[in-house]
C-alpha cells in the first residue's frame, strides 16, 4: 500500500473539501470536548471538593486560562521551525490527557474545619431537604451554625465551654484540612495541562489552513467547519461531564475529559497515513541531528516543554507573578508597538498600526467580561440559580456546569444567520465598521449583565434564587456579542498591521487575550462571598455580592462601548479605507 501524499489530504471529496478537513474536524472536536468538559467543572471543583475559598478559585482559575491562551506563543513558533505541526499537536495531546487524566484523582476529600483563637474545629455539611445545614463537631456533640446580619455566627446550643455562643466577625474563619501531596497534584495536572495546549491549540488550526492553497475559496468555507467541530466538541462536553460528575463525582467528569483527550491522541495517530507530508518538520534532517547529551533535537525539545511544567507549576500556583508578567510584557509590547510605529512608519501606517493597538485594548475587556462564564457566572449558577426545567410533567434540574453549554449552542444556532447577514449588510454597503462591531459586542456583553440583574430583581424566590432564563437570557446576550467581535479580531490584526510586523501584532493579540484571562480572574475576585465546605454561608448576602459586582461592570461595558461607538468614525478615518 503507497503512502498518502500531502495532496492526497488536500483533494476535495467530502461535501467539497480536502478530506484532511474531516480528519482534522474530528480531531479538534474531540480535544474542544476535553477541554470545555474540564473547564465546566474547575472551579466547582475547587471550591465544592478542596473547599478553596472563591477568592482563590478565581485567582487560580484566571492564571491557569491566562497561561493556557499564552503557551500556543511557544508551541506555535517550535512547531514552525522545527517539529511541524503533525507532530507538536501529538505531542501536545499526550500530554493534555495525562493532565486531565491526573485531575480525576483528587485524593481524599478534605475535611472542612471552622478556625477560632488558633484551633480548627471540624465541620459536617448535611443537606437536609433544598437547605444546606452546617454543624461544627465539638466533644458533646454537634451544634448548627447560623449567620447573623452582622456577619457574625451563631453557635446554637453552645455552652461557651469551647466556642462561644457568638463567633464574632473577624474572630473566626473557614478553611479545611488538605493533603498536600493531593493539592500539588492538581497543581501539576493543570500545569501538563498547560504546555500540552501549547503545542496542540495553534497547530491543529495551522494545519486547516495549509490545506488550502492561496486564493482557494474553500478556505473560509473550511474554517466554517472546522470551527462547527469546536462547537459540537464544547456542547457534547459541557453536557455530559457536568452530569457525570454530579452522578459518579468530580473524578469521573475529569475522566470523560480525559477519554475526549485520549481519543483526540488516537484519531490523530490514526490520521498520520491519511494526512501525508500534511504539517511535516521543514526540515527532518535537522531535526534529527544530535544537539544536547546525545539527544536530537526534536527529543530536545520534547524534554525542555516537560522540565518547563516545573516552572508552570509555580506560575499556577503564585497567580500575583503570571499577572506582573503578564500585565509588564503587554504594558511594553503596546508601548513598543506604538514607539515603532511613530519612529519607523508613515502617516498611514503609523495611523492603522494605532488602531490596531486600540482595539485590541478593548478587546481585552471584552474577553475578561466574557470570560466569567468559567467562574462568576458558574459558582452564581450553582448557588442563586434556579436550574430546574419543566416541560410537559417532566422535571430536570440543570447541573451548574451545564449551564455553560448556552454559549456553544447559541453560536451554532446563530453563527450562519450572522455570517448571512454581514453579507447582505455588506452587498448593500451597510456593514458595520470593525470598529463599530467591537463597540456593538461591547454594548451587548454589558448587557448581558444588566439583564441579568434586572431579571434577578424582578422574579428572585424566597430561597434567593433567580430563574434560569435570566442567566441564558444574558449567555445569548454575550454570544451575540461574541459573534460581533469575535469573527474580526485576527483578521483585523493581519489587515491593519504593516506586512513586516504581523507575526509581532499577532503575538500582541494573543498576549492580550491571555492577560484578558487573567483580568478575568481579578474580575470573579470582586463577586467571592464566605462558604463552609463549598456552600454559601448567607445565600441573600451571596446574591447581593454577585448583583451588585454583575451591574457595575455591566453598566462599565455598556458606557465603554458607547464611547467606542461615538468614536468610531474617529478610528475609521485612521484605517485609510480597510475595513
Amino acid at each position: 500500500m503507497g503512502t498518502a501524499t500531502g495532496t492526497d489530504a488536500r483533494n476535495g471529496d467530502i461535501l467539497g473539501h480536502p478530506r484532511g478537513l474531516w480528519w482534522l474536524f474530528t480531531i479538534e472536536m474531540w480535544e474542544r470536548f476535553a477541554y470545555y468538559g474540564m473547564r465546566a467543572l474547575l472551579v466547582l471543583y475547587l471550591t465544592k471538593f478542596f473547599f478553596f475559598s472563591d477568592e482563590f478559585s478565581y485567582g487560580l482559575y484566571g492564571a491557569f486560562t491566562s497561561l493556557v491562551y499564552l503557551t500556543p506563543l511557544v508551541g506555535g513558533l517550535l512547531a514552525d521551525k522545527y517539529l511541524g505541526q503533525r507532530k507538536a499537536v501529538g505531542f501536545g495531546a499526550i500530554l493534555m490527557a495525562v493532565g486531565y487524566f491526573l485531575l480525576s484523582y483528587g485524593g481524599p476529600a478534605p475535611q472542612p474545619v471552622l478556625v477560632h483563637d488558633g484551633h480548627s474545629y471540624p465541620m459536617e455539611i448535611v443537606e437536609e431537604g433544598d437547605h444546606v445545614q452546617r454543624y461544627v463537631l465539638l466533644e458533646d456533640g454537634r451544634h448548627a451554625l447560623r449567620p447573623n446580619s452582622d456577619g457574625a455566627i451563631i453557635v446554637e446550643n453552645s455552652d461557651g465551654s469551647v466556642l462561644p455562643a457568638e463567633l464574632e466577625k473577624g474572630s473566626y474563619r473557614f478553611d479545611a484540612k488538605r493533603d498536600p501531596f493531593w493539592v500539588d497534584m492538581m497543581f501539576l495536572a493543570l500545569a501538563i495541562v498547560i504546555i500540552g495546549n501549547g503545542f496542540f491549540k495553534p497547530n491543529i488550526s495551522t494545519m486547516v489552513g495549509a490545506l488550502y492553497g492561496p486564493g482557494d475559496g474553500r478556505r473560509d468555507g473550511g474554517f466554517t467547519i472546522f470551527y462547527m467541530g469546536i462547537n459540537l466538541g464544547s456542547i457534547f462536553s459541557t453536557i455530559l461531564s457536568p452530569l457525570i460528575a454530579v452522578q459518579f463525582g468530580f473524578a469521573y467528569g475529569f475522566l470523560s475529559a480525559a477519554i475526549g483527550m485520549a481519543l483526540s491522541w488516537i484519531i490523530n495517530e490514526i490520521s498520520t497515513r491519511k494526512l501525508g507530508d500534511l504539517g511535516a518538520p521543514p526540515d527532518p534532517e535537522l531535526l534529527k541531528r544530535p544537539l544536547f547529551l546525545g539527544l536530537n533535537r526534536e527529543w530536545t525539545i520534547y524534554l525542555l516543554a516537560l522540565l518547563s511544567v516545573g516552572f508552570v507549576w509555580l506560575l499556577v500556583q503564585y497567580q500575583k507573578i503570571a499577572g506582573t508578567f503578564l500585565i509588564g510584557s503587554t504594558i511594553v509590547a503596546f508601548i513598543g508597538v506604538v514607539g515603532y510605529s511613530f519612529i519607523y512608519c508613515s502617516r498611514v501606517e503609523r495611523d492603522r498600526m494605532l488602531v490596531a493597538v486600540i482595539l485590541t485594548m478593548f478587546s481585552i475587556l471584552f474577553w475578561a467580561l466574557f470570560e466569567q462564564a468559567g467562574s462568576s457566572l458558574t459558582l452564581f449558577a450553582e448557588r442563586n440559580t434556579d436550574r430546574v426545567i419543566e416541560i410537559f410533567g417532566w422535571t430536570y434540574e440543570m447541573p451548574a456546569g451545564q449551564v455553560q453549554v448556552f454559549n456553544p449552542l447559541f453560536v451554532v444556532l446563530l453563527a450562519v444567520p450572522f455570517s448571512v447577514m454581514w453579507t447582505r449588510l455588506a452587498a448593500k454597503g451597510r456593514e458595520p465598521s470593525t470598529p463599530v462591531k467591537f463597540s456593538l459586542g461591547l454594548m451587548q456583553v454589558g448587557l448581558g449583565f444588566l439583564v441579568l440583574v434586572w431579571g434577578s430583581q424582578m422574579s428572585v424566590g424566597p430561597d434567593f434564587k433567580v430563574p434560569l432564563i435570566w442567566l441564558a437570557l444574558a449567555y445569548l446576550l454575550h454570544t451575540t456579542g461574541e459573534l460581533c467581535l469575535s469573527p474580526v479580531g485576527l483578521s483585523m490584526i493581519t489587515k491593519l498591521s504593516v506586512p513586516r510586523l504581523v507575526g509581532l501584532m499577532m503575538g500582541v493579540w494573543f498576549l492580550s487575550s491571555s492577560l484578558a484571562q487573567y483580568a478575568a480572574g481579578l474580575i470573579a475576585k470582586l463577586s467571592a462571598v464566605e462558604t463552609v465546605g463549598g456552600e454559601v454561608l448567607d445565600p441573600g448576602k451571596a446574591l447581593a455580592t454577585y448583583l451588585d459586582v454583575f451591574w457595575t461592570i455591566g453598566l462599565v461595558a455598556v458606557v465603554i462601548g458607547v464611547f467606542l461607538f461615538l468614536i468610531s468614525p474617529l478610528i475609521r478615518r485612521m484605517m485609510h479605507g480597510v475595513n
